[in-house]
């Protein structure tokens, strides 16, 4: 029962914040420091998202695997401009890779 408490509070949550996010006068949109923090903002929780799937365990410690290879083989796709899906074939491949050869 608890579980469906937290979903709908959840629910609610971001219905509200997103009434809120509606109600702000254009005014304040418009700032060019709000619009620098709405194009970079994402990204850096992007980025940290990533390295902290990437880089941490269940036991919060830092670690160094397979995906660190396969995040390295995603940036070279990267840096080569291949497409999305290639950039994530690579990265999936040299993970699964990795994770065959050290067992």
């Amino acid at each position: 029962m608890t579980t469906w408490i937290a979903i709908g509070v959840t629910a609610f949550g971001c219905y509200a914040v997103k009434l809120l996010g509606l109600s702000v006068p254009a005014g304040i949109l418009e700032r060019p420091l709000v619009k620098r923090l709405a194009a970079l903002v994402p990204l850096a929780l992007l980025a940290a998202l990533t390295a902290l799937q990437t880089f941490s365990t269940s036991e919060l410690k830092l670690v160094v695997d397979a995906r660190a290879a396969g995040l390295a083989a995603a940036a070279v796709a990267l840096l080569l401009r291949a497409p999305f899906l290639v950039v994530i074939g690579a990265a999936v491949l040299v993970t699964a890779a990795v994770r065959a050869l050290a067992g």
